[in-house]
């Protein structure tokens, strides 16, 4: 298997495979129609016999309820996920699923509509030039999954599903909002259905001072798309396109954070991000196979300019990402058993280049099969197993030497689930999960060769109870990690990339909603997890940047008048500062909790709301990066006003 694009022109060979599919689900019959779609299971639109196993779903109703302007907020706010304070002033904190500390972007996957975001490089997703009023739902799975989604998937995976297709006629939003800090949000959005065609178009800009000095962020962006859809199948093309420019002011002392946490001493710091992205997909149902495959290329440039004391240093780094992934799918019915097969490909080319003469790129391949067995009559049992395997091929060019290497790595997975009795689900996960080392680890690192790839062991136990109107989700998980990728600070001196003694992660997770009086519903989510050395002369140690507990709890309520009223907390305990590996540094991270709310009211199409963040004016922070300084101070109290029409 061969994926070689030439880099005059990345998307070519794709763009013609993806054109012949397209072609090939225009012509061939259709002779089912396509199922109800409630969530995303293997890959593919499933009905909610294959919801995936343990999974926690955001609904466009809980975004618009909590009044999350951006899908960052709105997984951290209502999914509970831990994120972390952003260093450039941008919405995109840090999300870390299950305690991997600063490296935890590299250990989670985040998809939108099966593209997949992350790529051979430190920097992680943008989430907030995505339009959140295009988004249908949010998935969030967490644990080891790289069968379905390959490298980087230990913590779990966060699938964001856009919108399909639209009802008869136009429809639409305008919204805008202003808040403390000089900020503002103009958004727009439409949509139009006529027959089997439809497209919608959105368009956002946002602007903040924010808390710090020289921290403003400004950002621009806009997405669009079509679809034809009928008798089973599915074709189009989706364009996105975002401008970020913001201002860096950089770390303090825990003395100057104390004296003054909106200072900076980097007035002159400052970066940019450009990013487009355009996808192509395609779906057909032949009987009771179904075909998929999304083609998408995706080009950045970041620049950023540093004062050291003698003038700015500025660097510019331009990429270029193409993903193809087809894939198909086999339902079938026998003897009260239902057995969904997926077999898939996904092929990815990355290419980098610096102002600094430096060149790198990474070509991926992977094959993955999947089978599933539900067995409704005997307790609703379902039974999964999986395996993946995925070669890398990497090179690095720079002015002094050029350096190629080939790594590959298997995954594998057993899950299963079954209904003891009637209201409550038992499932039990095992598997291998696995990280690449990146061209930033690969570029900065201790050893002679590249890093060794990160393997992970996984198992997880879990129980749900209840219904739809009050429902509790208990699971208890064992990461056991061998090299694991991370910046260990102490490695002569001044810090390298390495692979560590062996580590794990294990804890426990609840979640749980409860619907009371018709008008009123709790929702909230605990997350608990050890993060220690194994082995080694750091054993027994705990990692750093890794809080113990995160505590996320909500309290909606909805009356039928046309009023909404929403409010949250989020409890994160303390946690060894970044350098502390040796568990030496005499203080930790500070715990903390934070307090939001919304109200608002409908009147007619209209609707107006006041939101307010931290509303305590809490002083604290979640980046520090050694002991008692390299502290990045979170937001202060912020309250915003909006008003929104719908058409």
């Amino acid at each position: 298997m061969t994926f070689a694009v030439p880099t005059s022109a990345p998307a070519i060979k794709p763009l013609v495979l993806a054109c012949a599919f397209s072609l090939f689900a225009n012509a061939a019959s259709a002779e089912q129609a396509v199922a109800t779609v409630n969530v995303t299971g293997a890959r593919f639109a499933s009905d909610a016999a294959l919801t995936p196993i343990g999974a926690t779903v955001i609904t466009a109703d809980d975004i618009r309820r909590a009044g999350a302007n951006d899908v960052n907020a709105a997984i951290r706010k209502i999914g509970g996920v831990f994120g972390r304070q952003s260093l450039d002033g941008s919405p995109d904190f840090g999300l870390d699923l299950r305690g991997f500390g600063s490296n935890s972007s590299q250990n989670m996957v985040i998809l939108v509509d099966g593209v997949r975001l992350n790529e051979n490089e430190l920097a992680g997703p943008i989430l907030s030039s995505i339009p959140v009023d295009t988004v249908e739902r949010i998935e969030i799975t967490r644990g080891g999954s790289s069968v379905l989604y390959g490298e980087g998937a230990t913590g779990g995976v966060i699938n964001i599903i856009t919108r399909r297709g639209a009802d008869a006629g136009y429809h639409g939003s305008l919204s805008l909002e202003g808040g403390r800090f000089d900020q503002y949000d103009a958004r727009a959005s439409v949509r139009h259905g006529e027959g089997p065609l439809s497209f919608d178009l959105a368009a956002d800009k946002q602007g903040t001072d924010n808390y710090r000095d020289n921290n403003a962020f400004r950002q621009k962006s806009i997405s669009g798309g079509f679809q034809w859809a009928v008798d089973g199948s599915r074709v189009g093309m989706r364009v996105e396109s975002a401008r970020q420019h913001g201002r860096l002011p950089g770390s303090l002392t825990q003395a100057e954070f104390d004296a003054n946490p909106r200072q900076t001493n980097t007035p002159n710091d400052f970066g940019s991000l450009d990013s487009d992205r355009i996808t192509l997909f395609g779906e057909h149902r032949i009987g009771s196979v179904e075909l998929a495959a999304e083609l998408s290329h995706r080009e950045r440039e970041v620049q950023s300019a540093y004062d050291f004391g003698s003038g700015l240093s500025e660097s510019t780094y331009h990429s270029r990402q193409t993903q193809f992934s087809p894939r198909l799918r086999q339902i079938s019915r026998r003897d009260g058993m239902l057995n969904e097969f997926v077999a898939g490909v996904d092929l990815t080319r990355w290419e980098r280049s610096t102002s600094f003469g430096s060149e790198s790129s990474q070509d991926a391949k992977a094959i993955y099969l999947r089978d599933e067995m539900r067995f409704a009559s005997v307790y609703n049992a379902r039974l999964a197993v999986g395996a993946r395997h995925e070669r890398f091929d990497k090179e690095d060019a720079s002015a002094f030497a050029t350096e190629k290497g080939e790594q590959s790595q298997n995954g594998w997975s057993v899950e299963g689930s079954i209904d003891p009795i009637a209201g409550i689900t038992v499932h039990a996960k095992a598997g291998e999960s696995y990280r690449i080392p990146n061209a930033d680890e690969n570029g900065y690192r201790s050893s002679l060769g590249l890093l060794d790839v990160q393997t992970s062991r996984d198992l997880e136990l879990g129980v749900t109870a209840g219904s739809d109107a009050r429902r509790i989700s208990a699971r208890v998980f064992r990461h056991r990690l061998t090299n694991e990728i991370f910046f260990d600070p102490t490695i002569d001196g001044f810090g390298a990339n390495t692979n560590l003694d062996p580590t794990r992660r294990q804890g426990a997770e609840v979640e749980g909603h409860l619907t009371f009086a018709s008008d009123w519903r709790i929702t909230g989510q605990l997350q608990h997890v050890k993060a220690k050395f194994t082995d080694g002369p750091n054993a027994g140690r705990e990692m750093v940047l890794v809080p113990k507990n995160v505590v996320t709890a909500r309290l909606a309520w909805m009356p039928s008048t046309g009023q909404t009223a929403d409010i949250g907390a989020q409890y994160v305990s303390s946690q060894r500062y970044g350098n502390d590996f040796g568990n030496t540094c005499n203080a930790r991270i500070p715990s903390y909790t934070t307090i939001d709310a919304r109200f608002a009211q409908k009147v007619g199409n209209w609707e107006f709301a006041v939101n307010g963040l931290n509303l305590a004016d809490r002083q604290y922070y979640s980046n520090a990066f050694s002991c008692r300084g390299g502290i990045y101070p979170s937001d202060g109290r912020q309250l915003k006003l909006s008003a929104r029409y719908d058409f």
